[in-house]
């Protein structure tokens, strides 16, 4: 089970669509390796071409990138060293130092017992073996008490543009945030935390950027902090071309979510389950908060695994998207989002697979970790060229799924060529409740979620409603759906 996911205690009903028409398949990238766990794939920035795989159980596996390769090497294995006892505790995170070339640094993220704690740690690749870490040269950076054993974070990546390294923490853990963690200022759990690894400061083997947003501040906030409001972020990166923070966050019982991350800002946590309140369960105050760009619900998947921007040259239709998935139901999808127009989500491909994370090599290429214990990337479907992904042959609004629905349903449709894309919902007196799309889109499939709340965020009450798609001036059609309460 991925860590980040956990069954609420009274349990989880899933509604999963059937799977449409993918323009995309997957192939094993390389058939000769089989990992344990693989939670995090990363590549040394130093241009020799090689993965690094981690594995959950405290073990870092180093190979050629090359498909036939044989076998992978040990890098590190600091077994002794992590306590992955509990179903998302482990080895979490890897990033490399921006001047790994030079100095040889990495680091890592692991939780560790007596006391159950989060432990952020360098190490150093061997003088005589680029293949090969030295386990004994550990130096602790930070370490950060956890009060259970789920929602740890894990992520580790240095920012493109200012060196620092982003920590993502969870709350905590436990469910519904006992402790609040994810509001709560004076701790370091559910945060978004940055440091300065180069220039500690006197009392810490690490330092403060000036510019963190709580630096100086009286009210005995952790200036290490540079985001808040997270429950559980599992898997966050950087797009190479614009320097945007994504993250995904890991929902509670109905909403998975993704975040642009910025700094100073509150992504809503425990006052917000996506955009949807969740303590107190409507009426909550969402001022000042921070509401993800994309959320989904249990129609979709139970647990989301952020991804990346793709910026390779492999899957021409790819580029600009973020691509990410969920571990429960295995869909992958690209989510574009240019800051201005409303976000487009497309479902790439529906998988049977546990996706624990993605990864990039050197070239920016995608690549895919799943609990199978194999690595994944896009292949062409047989008798296509990838970079010439089938069209819909034609223009086409589906039936939603589930049908009748709650608390949400999935609206697909399809374009066979671009256009201007308007997607309304109305009831049954003709009057439009909510807008869900208005964007010019590419072609091919598109998916949109409705949670049943109109444009002011109040529950609709059950009955019958309407979805109308609209493509420019010539396209017009009209589905009937059922929402129960």
């Amino acid at each position: 089970m991925k860590p980040g996911f956990a069954l609420p205690a009274m349990g989880l009903l899933l509604l999963f669509a059937p799977p449409i028409s993918a323009q995309y398949q997957l192939e094993v990238a390389f058939p000769n390796l089989n990992f344990s766990r693989p939670v995090d794939l990363q590549h040394a920035g130093d241009g020799s071409n090689r993965l690094f795989v981690i594995e959950q159980t405290g073990v870092i596996r180093v190979f050629p990138n090359t498909t036939s390769v044989a076998a992978a090497d040990t890098f590190l294995d600091i077994r002794g060293r992590v306590n992955d006892s509990g179903n998302e505790e482990g080895l979490l995170g890897l990033a490399f130092h921006p001047s790994y070339a030079a100095n040889g640094y990495f680091y890592v993220n692991y939780t560790a017992a007596n006391p159950r704690r989060t432990v952020i740690a360098r190490y150093r690749v061997s003088a005589n073996n680029p293949d090969r870490a030295e386990a004994a040269s550990e130096f602790i950076l930070l370490t950060i008490n956890q009060p259970y054993e789920n929602h740890n974070g894990g992520q580790l990546a240095f920012g493109p543009q200012d060196g620092y390294l982003y920590i993502g923490m969870g709350d905590g853990g436990s469910g519904g945030d006992p402790q609040n963690n994810g509001q709560d200022r004076r701790t370091l759990l559910g945060d978004m935390l940055r440091i300065d690894v180069d220039n500690p400061s006197a009392g810490r083997n690490y330092g403060i950027p000036a510019d963190n947003p709580l630096v100086g501040n009286s009210s005995g906030y952790r200036e290490e902090i540079f985001a808040w409001g997270f429950r559980n972020p599992w898997r966050f990166s950087f797009d190479a071309e614009t320097g945007w923070l994504w993250l995904a966050d890991v929902g509670q019982n109905s909403r998975e979510e993704i975040d642009i991350v910025e700094k100073g800002k509150n992504y809503g946590w425990r006052i917000m389950e996506g955009k949807n309140c969740y303590d107190p369960p409507s009426g909550c105050n969402q001022s000042g908060l921070a509401l993800p760009i994309w959320d989904y619900g249990r129609s979709s998947g139970a647990s989301v695994t952020g991804g990346y921007v793709y910026r390779g040259t492999r899957v021409a239709p790819l580029a600009g998207a973020y691509v990410y998935g969920d571990f429960v139901s295995g869909r992958i999808w690209a989510l574009r989002y240019d800051g201005v127009n409303p976000p487009d989500n497309s479902l790439l491909i529906d998988t049977n697979l546990s996706i624990a994370a993605f990864g990039l090599d050197q070239n920016k290429e995608l690549y895919i970790c799943a609990f199978d214990g194999r690595l994944y990337r896009f292949k062409a479907i047989p008798g296509t060229n990838i970079a010439e992904a089938p069209l819909p042959a034609a223009t086409r609004l589906a039936q939603n799924y589930p049908n009748p629905f709650n608390p949400a349903t999935l609206i697909r449709y399809a374009l066979a060529q671009p256009g201007r894309v308007v997607l309304d919902i109305y009831n049954l007196k003709g009057e439009r409740i909510k807008r869900l799309v208005q964007a010019q889109q590419e072609a091919g499939e598109h998916a949109v979620e409705w949670n049943g709340l109109n444009e002011t965020g109040q529950r609709q009450a059950s009955g019958i409603y309407f979805y109308r798609l609209q493509i420019g001036e010539g396209y017009v059609e009209t589905r009937r759906m059922t929402f129960l309460k």
